[in-house]
């Protein structure tokens, strides 16, 4: 059996732990730098993977960006251009989001037995490869292994949102977490934060990690965590 790609979780939060607003789309709040350090972790990953709501609720392409990020790509021996994976278990994804307008990688829908004939044949239009794994929920480890094994993604970068991370915490697939905390608080009890989904209950089910780096660049915080023990 293939192992599972190497997982990087990289997303800002306001000082509240909120990733966007409460009933409204997401809207970067990051400065530049954080925008950079974004496309530096892309520049490093064989593929970008987000969930359906994330590539519908703003123009995103998942690409490496401006040529110095490209080059640094080929100098690590990657691809010019990193693969997009988008996840929707009921294939949902919006056939006319801005990611499917650039096309200089390959994109790849991850879905579930819940997307209809009519969904996937959409989504078949506009996408590189259509695969389903599950039937009510995605198998999230055995789409990963496909990827590895079919796709050759050994680094894989996850951008969100709270729900698609949450299922990857659940399973304790992430390896390491890159967090920007941004001088703003939202407030909002259903404002969306850094993992959604149903949660845990105690704190012997949470997900474990221990800080890596600290650092400070102008009002905003740049952490990393590695996952306390080798995960799956």
């Amino acid at each position: 059996m293939p192992p599972l790609p190497f997982i990087l979780l990289n997303t800002a939060i306001t000082a509240d732990g909120k990733i966007a607003p409460a009933g409204h789309p997401f809207k970067p709040f990051g400065s530049l730098r954080d925008r950079r350090h974004m496309l530096e972790l892309r520049a490093t990953a064989d593929a970008v993977i987000c969930g359906a709501r994330t590539a519908d609720a703003f123009p995103v392409h998942l690409g490496p960006g401006p040529a110095k990020y490209r080059r640094l790509r080929l100098q690590r021996g990657l691809s010019e251009y990193n693969l997009r994976v988008i996840v929707s278990g009921s294939g949902t994804v919006d056939p006319s989001a801005e990611v499917f307008r650039h096309r200089f990688s390959p994109i790849i829908i991850l879905t579930t037995a819940r997307a209809t004939p009519a969904r996937l044949r959409r989504l078949r239009a506009v996408a590189d490869e259509v695969k389903v794994f599950g039937h009510r929920q995605l198998n999230l480890p055995a789409a990963l292994r496909w990827l590895r094994e079919k796709r050759g993604v050994k680094r894989l970068l996850l951008e969100g949102g709270g729900e698609l991370n949450a299922a990857f915490f659940k399973l304790n697939l992430i390896h390491e977490i890159h967090l920007t905390i941004c001088p703003f608080i939202y407030g909002g009890r259903a404002a969306p934060t850094l993992a959604g989904g149903a949660g845990v209950e105690h704190l012997t089910q949470a997900a474990r990690f221990h800080r890596v780096s600290t650092k400070r660049a102008g009002d905003e915080l740049f952490l990393v965590f590695a996952a306390a023990k080798r995960n799956k």
